[in-house]
Order: structure tokens, then C-alpha cells, then sequence
């Protein structure tokens, strides 16, 4: 039987720890065939940008004199794409995009790299998800990296996932046993309270650097952010079609004249 493949990628870049230990990992377990196209450097908060008006290079990578995978110059998006179209010889059984170094929770995920390469995987009809850890600085994949097999095995052994719909994954930054356990949670309203720094450049110029705190306005235990900030690994099902629709009766009653 073939062995399943699992395309791994992220916005952290192919150089990234968690891409790393989660490959390793994943590479131990002979039922699986692990596959890599990740950006060259770091592609975080680029949303679901994608490359269109220059080519977009593609080197292999090696890791302690083995290949490792494929590095391109473009945006997460792009890396999905390109390995699906042009790398693999089949689509991927499954696709997980991280192992992310700081939490993609609330209105985040509109901006998040990490969750836009599983959202093009999903829109490609590949069983994807997206994995966060809550720390920027130095986290400690280990726990991460095990949960994230648990659920990429229930995915396989369940045959994918709904059309459609992507998982996004934050987990606790904390050892295993502060973990309460796991919630299916609802995106949360949490945000950036963006702050502005205005500087001037040796030339004179005004430029502005963006600073800011990330807040959760509405406390509710089935969003992310409180199950995340509990000590609750979050898992939110999340669908690409944007449509709204509790809204569509309302406009229907628009006069609105061809």
C-alpha cells in the first residue's frame, strides 16, 4: 500500500524549528511520506497573497547533507500551489501548515500566512489544517508536535475532513500537564489595538511602525482566545466560503434597481 503523503509548510520559513521538529517526527512514522514546500524566508502576515506579476523561485534544501525539501521565493499560498500543481506527483493526502510560532487567533486569521497555505490546500480539495503555538519567542514544540500526529492520524484514518473546511489548531504555550484539554471552539472577536510609532528617517521622512496589544474584547469559553488562554488547546473548524449568510433575507429586501 502507498504510504500516505503529508505536505508541510508554513510562513515561519523553511528554516523554522517547528517545521523542523514536526518533520522529524512525522518522519519516524513509515506510514507516512513526508513533503516540504515552505517560503525561503519568513512570509508572516501576508494574508492569502499570492504571486502573479514575476516567477517565483524554487531551490531544494538540504539538512544535514539530506534533502530536505523545496524553498521558494513566494508567499505561503504560492507554496501550496506550486507543490500541488507543478512539485508532487499526486495531491497530498493531508496538509499542515506550522508548526507556527505565535497564536492565530480571532481576526489574526484573516492576516495569518499560516492559515491561508491551509485554506489553499483546502481550496484544492487536500484535507488541511493550521498549527499555532501561543509563544513568539521560544516555544517548546514538544507537546505541539505530538498532538499535531494524534490529529493528523484521526484525519487519515477518517477519511479527510468535511468539503471545504480547514481546522485551525492553537495550542497552550505550557507543558503537558498544564494542559485542561481540548475545546472546538468559534473564531473569537480578539484583535490588535494597533499603535502607530512615528519616527524620521536619516533623510528627514516621516515613516510609522506599527506596535500594539492583541486584546479579546468578548469573553465567551467557546472562542479561541479564552479556551487558548485557559489552558485549552482551541481547534476552530473554519469554511473559505465568506458568504454571510444570516445576512442574506436582509439585503434580499434591498429596492435596488438593475
Amino acid at each position: 500500500m502507498d504510504r500516505k503523503i503529508i505536505l508541510l509548510t508554513n510562513d515561519d520559513g523553511i528554516d523554522s524549528e517547528g517545521l523542523y521538529t514536526l518533520y522529524k517526527s512525522l518522519k519516524e512514522d513509515g506510514r507516512f511520506d513526508i513533503r516540504i514546500v515552505a517560503p525561503d524566508k519568513e512570509r508572516s502576515a501576508v494574508g492569502h497573497a499570492i504571486t502573479v506579476f514575476r516567477p517565483i523561485s524554487v531551490r531544494k534544501e538540504y539538512r544535514e547533507g539530506n534533502f530536505f525539501g523545496y524553498a521558494a521565493d513566494g508567499t505561503p499560498a504560492d507554496c501550496v500551489k506550486i507543490a500541488i500543481r507543478a512539485i508532487l506527483d499526486r495531491a497530498p493526502d493531508l496538509l499542515i501548515s506550522g508548526i507556527n510560532r505565535g497564536a492565530n487567533l480571532g481576526e489574526n486569521i484573516i492576516y495569518s500566512g499560516t492559515v491561508s497555505a491551509a485554506t489553499e490546500g483546502t481550496a484544492y480539495g487536500v484535507a488541511s489544517i493550521a498549527v499555532s503555538i501561543d509563544n513568539l519567542v521560544d516555544p517548546d514544540y514538544s507537546y505541539a508536535v505530538n498532538f499535531t500526529k494524534r490529529v493528523a492520524r484521526q484525519i487519515i484514518e477518517n477519511g479527510g475532513l468535511p468539503k471545504g473546511t480547514l481546522l485551525n489548531i492553537n495550542i497552550p504555550d505550557v507543558c503537558e500537564k498544564e494542559i485542561k484539554g481540548v475545546k472546538i471552539t468559534t473564531q473569537s472577536d480578539a484583535k490588535f489595538k494597533d499603535n502607530f510609532i512615528k519616527r524620521i528617517d536619516p533623510r528627514g521622512r516621516d515613516y510609522y511602525w506599527m506596535d500594539g496589544e492583541f486584546i479579546g474584547k468578548t469573553k465567551d469559553k467557546n472562542f479561541d482566545y479564552d479556551a487558548v488562554k485557559s489552558n485549552y488547546v482551541s481547534i476552530t473548524p473554519i469554511h473559505y466560503d465568506m458568504t454571510d449568510y444570516r445576512t442574506l433575507d436582509y439585503f434580499k429586501k434591498w429596492d435596488i434597481k438593475k
